[in-house]
């Protein structure tokens, strides 16, 4: 239903004031849609700005993640990491992050973020 998820999260984007953290979520979808043109779009405007104003890097990173691009987004988890973002607390539910889960980096992420039991 990507197409579905797509147009939601636009409309989305125009509700929400054009929320950084939307237009990843966006980003994402066309990813994972096999748009990778419009995500790379998305992932260049938020790199960018980033530079300018504080952006997710989760955010980012799931974007990379929905492109098969696991070394960069865990580039972009250590910087979350580093950033103390809240949104490390969804490491273990979050099921964009399944095709990471099986690589080691993941584990010692986990592990240092203080999710492990």
């Amino acid at each position: 239903m990507y197409e579905q998820a797509i147009a939601e999260f636009q409309k989305a984007i125009n509700i929400s004031a054009n929320s950084s953290h939307i237009r990843a979520e966006l980003g994402h979808a066309y990813a994972v849609a096999g748009k990778s043109r419009e995500a790379l779009e998305i992932l260049d405007n938020l790199k960018g700005l980033s530079k300018e104003m504080y952006i997710s890097a989760y955010d980012v990173a799931a974007i990379l993640i929905g492109l098969g691009q696991k070394d960069q987004a865990f580039e972009w988890l250590e910087n979350a990491y580093e950033d103390r973002s809240e949104a490390l607390r969804y490491l273990k539910v979050d099921p964009r992050l399944d095709s990471l889960r099986s690589d080691s980096r993941f584990a010692d992420l986990v592990r240092r973020v203080g999710l492990t039991e």
